[in-house]
């Protein structure tokens, strides 16, 4: 198994509706963690575990290595505000990095940026991440297996 490598994934924020976020780590030992809460018309909080395959570990290890996140800094990255905050921690041998950024609407606040090829960077990973942990949750957890 992947035992040195950890990553989670953060994005919300405090409005409205109290404390609206979505939330997933992937545990050495291969357990995805997710939880997703929104109050919007008194939703209540999803939360789903499930233990990947080393297979997926490897995959989610080569995506994060081949995005070269590990080399980038959020110094001049826009800093959390009143829209929300997105964190993302990764560790991955000897690198332990955590990123902390606000809310990113499009593309548009990417290149506004000081620092636009980093935050691009963050910004299509984490659309990846999502892709594949959404697909992980949906697959997993099917009603109606087709």
């Amino acid at each position: 198994m992947s035992s040195d490598f950890y990553l989670r994934y953060y994005v919300g924020h405090k409005g409205k509706f109290g404390h609206e976020f979505l939330e997933f780590e992937f545990r050495p030992n291969g357990l995805l963690r997710y939880a997703n809460n929104s109050n919007y018309k008194n939703d209540t909080m999803i939360r789903k575990e499930v233990f990947s395959h080393r297979a997926v570990m490897e995959e989610l290890k080569r995506v994060v290595e081949d995005s070269e996140i590990l080399r980038e800094d959020d110094s001049l990255w826009p800093p959390p505000d009143r829209i929300g905050r997105q964190e993302l921690e990764i560790v991955s041998g000897d690198d332990h990095i955590c990123f902390t950024t606000s809310k990113i609407g499009s593309l548009i606040d990417v290149n506004n940026c000081k620092d636009p090829d980093g935050l691009r960077c963050f910004y299509y990973l984490v659309q990846d991440l999502k892709c594949l942990v959404f697909s992980l949750i949906g697959l997993h957890f099917k009603i109606k297996p087709i």
